[in-house]
């Protein structure tokens, strides 16, 4: 791992992750009428049983075990020894003390030994003497190893001096008492049996080791770097607080703005360089111009990539750089199907997938094959746990629950030993993490949305197996403001500065001409959430020619005309002026609806007509008459499909592929019947941006005179 940048900053308010949540698991509990004892109360139960079931003491009387009697100094020496596990016939140097009885001399020897314990004075051990609270927290201290601070003088006890305070405090720490009152520990008072058996219970109860891992991580950033100051602020942040964080990207770095038509990924990679990423994995838009782009990205980065499932043997490009495999020592500027990374001397596995649409939504070149996902999955996590490794992270480019054929749920589901899935591609706000429990072990699944919105944060507990067993997780916003409008997050100086360089070719980038019409693009508020518009056809009649690139059966685009920002004049049409148009950057999806799950969407669409609203939808393929005197639910009259033959109803039974933005595949605006779509794994997202497609439309028809076409009739107006 590289050189860490570290914040002065103190880390409060933008604290990466809550307390990790564990079930608290109350143990089984050994009740006093169980014992056969007659002077043990129940809070002394369990312990007393244990230190009899193993052997250590038997008790004073076969009724009596001395609970509230004073435990002599070599009793609680042969005892402590028995707990440690000391062979009582082993042979151990003589400690030389004359008041030890025979019965105690190999355990005083043995503890003497190990400079656990010391007489009294010199010659004499005070074997028959009472051991005190504060002897005994010092003793328990050494003999359990406990992590004493050599720094504590003092405690918030007012009886505990200097010499005992270090004792006593990390006994405190370690849970194993809390002292008798708030202010007085008991330190010179007699330890009582039953005392001594509940301090050598809790010692005995070691929790299982655990190992606690914080994940930072993003996905879709395409490009979107005009915040990226603000987003190192949070890295470097989380990094102060958890100095051990990995960092990791689900990829789709590449294409969405200006920043990648100029630099082609060069600019984001420097600021992902900044900050030392552990790994990233290949999105589907890594591919975009086949793998030249790609390859140079690769040379130049400061940290390795994890693909398992796709090949780049025949790949001029690409191929130089794979090395494959799993590496517990990965070179930067190098692709593998995993690698292993060490944090805090715990093996942590990392391997990548790739959806395999990419074949169909990008343009990877023959030389690259997309293998199946579960297949390399699996055999992935048998050659990590081969290697020891029980803890595995899967980075993943296919799709929370996307519909194109692989997605995160059925990886979760499918694939045993995958502890965390870190995912991308379907541009999914996690807010919080999702938990599969399908199989023997959990799987926790995270998203951070898109453009570099958030930065993703994810706590995981793991068991001393590898199980997951605890989890947190939190997306800081980047862009949050505070209540005077100023940004939370500040500027990194450093980053802020690499981007000053890059943003003068951008804003000359926006003057560029990309089509021309001859008529003014009407997007104005209150019409294209009403009524048809001819921008509003243009839009959808884009995205339609860029769905049927992808599939051929797609026969309507819709958009939500909350999605349509601004009219252009006629004339030339900027760049500028299409990112004004489409600010948000949605994406493509491609759903597959039944008729009557479209006529219920157009319902939706007219609900509040005459009057505005976002949802409203915009249409290419598709033209309906509307009455908005009706009853809602009741106002669609007529609805016909564009077929090479012209306009023919729509069927109610019939399946059709209709093309329309994520934002509203998911469910916004309320279309919930769309919502139901993508939750059943009928909608794809091939992750096009919109105003790249309608950028490509304007420069393949020049000179556009769009018009309206009765996509849209009120019967009432």
């Amino acid at each position: 791992m590289g050189k860490r940048h570290a914040s002065s900053q103190k880390f409060l308010a933008l604290t990466a992750t809550a307390a990790i949540v564990v079930p608290a698991v109350s143990p089984i509990g050994v009740s006093a009428e169980n014992s056969s004892f007659k002077d043990v109360p129940a809070r002394y139960a369990e312990a007393v049983s244990y230190l009899t079931d193993k052997g250590i003491t038997e008790g004073l009387t076969a009724s009596q075990f001395g609970t509230d009697v004073s435990i002599s100094r070599v009793d609680a020496a042969i005892q402590l020894a028995l707990a440690l596990g000391i062979d009582p016939k082993g042979t151990y140097k003589n400690a030389g003390f004359t008041d030890v009885p025979k019965r105690g001399q190999w355990a005083v020897n043995a503890l003497a030994e190990k400079g656990i314990v010391a007489g009294k004075k010199a010659g004499t051990f005070g074997a028959a003497a009472p051991i005190t609270r504060n002897e005994t927290a010092r003793l328990l201290a050494l003999a359990y190893n406990l992590n004493i601070d050599e720094s504590v003088t003092k405690t918030s006890f007012t009886d505990v001096n200097s010499k005992w305070a270090k004792y006593v405090d990390v006994l405190i720490k370690s849970g194993v008492t809390k002292g008798k009152t708030s202010s007085r520990f008991g330190a010179d008072d007699h330890l009582k049996r039953g005392e001594w058996a509940l301090f050598l219970h809790r010692l005995s109860e070691k929790p299982a080791k655990e190992f606690d891992l914080t994940v930072m991580h993003g996905n879709d950033t395409h490009a979107h770097i005009e915040n990226i100051a603000r987003k190192v602020t949070a890295i470097k942040e989380v990094r102060n607080a958890k100095p051990n964080a990995l960092l990791l990207d689900a990829g789709d770095v590449f294409s969405g703005t200006l920043y990648f038509n100029e630099y082609l990924g060069q600019a984001d990679l420097e600021f992902m360089n900044l900050v030392d990423y552990d790994a990233m994995t290949f999105g589907n838009h890594e591919f975009d111009l086949g793998t030249k782009p790609l390859a140079n990205f690769i040379a130049k980065a400061k940290f390795p990539f994890v693909s398992a499932n796709v090949n780049f043997t025949s790949d001029e490009n690409v191929k130089g750089f794979v090395k494959g495999g799993i590496s517990a020592l990965p070179a930067n500027g190098k692709v593998y199907d995993g690698i292993i990374k060490e944090v805090d001397g715990e093996k942590i596995g990392i391997f990548g997938l790739t959806t395999a649409e990419t074949v169909d939504i990008s343009s990877p070149g023959a030389g690259v094959a997309f293998e199946d996902y579960l297949e390399r999955s699996k055999e992935t996590v048998a050659a990590f746990e081969k290697q020891g490794v029980n803890k595995i992270i899967a980075l993943t480019h296919i799709g929370f629950k996307d519909g194109g054929g692989d997605n995160d749920v059925t990886l979760a589901k499918e694939v045993e030993g995958i502890d965390v899935i870190v995912g991308g591609h379907s541009h999914d706000l996690l807010e919080e993490p999702v938990l599969e429990s399908t199989g023997k072990e959990p799987t926790v699944i995270v998203q951070a949305n898109e453009y570099n919105k958030y930065l993703g944060t994810l706590d995981v507990k793991f068991d001393e197996n590898g199980k997951v067993i605890g989890h947190a997780g939190k997306l800081i916003e980047i862009d949050a403001k505070q209540e005077d409008g100023t940004y939370v997050l500040k500027d990194d100086a450093e980053a802020a500065g690499i981007l000053a360089k890059y943003k003068p070719a951008i804003d000359e980038k926006k003057k560029t001409v990309v089509g021309k019409t001859t008529v003014a693009l009407n997007g104005e508020r209150a019409d294209a959430r009403t009524k048809e518009t001819n921008l509003g056809n243009l839009v959808t009649d884009s995205m339609l020619e860029k769905a049927r690139t992808i599939n051929k059966d797609t026969v309507i685009a819709v958009q939500n005309g909350g999605g349509i920002r601004a009219s252009i004049d006629e004339g030339d049409i900027t760049l500028d002026e299409v990112l004004t148009v489409m600010p948000f950057g949605n994406s493509l999806a491609i759903m597959n609806l039944t008729g009557a799950e479209i006529r219920a969407a157009l319902e939706h669409s007219v609900k509040e007509a005459p009057a505005q609203f976002g949802g409203f939808l915009q249409m290419s393929g598709l033209k309906f008459t509307y009455d908005s005197s009706k009853p809602v639910g009741e106002r669609v009259q007529t609805a016909e499909v564009k077929t090479a033959e012209g306009y023919v109803p729509l069927a109610d039974n019939e399946s059709y592929v209709v093309a329309t933005n994520t934002f509203t595949a998911k469910g916004g605006d309320g279309y919930e019947m769309f919502g139901k779509a993508y939750e059943e794994g009928r909608v794809s997202e091939p992750g096009f941006v919109d105003w790249e497609m309608f950028r490509d439309y304007l420069q393949a028809h020049p000179n556009i005179t769009p018009g309206l076409e009765n996509r849209i009739t009120d019967s009432n107006q």
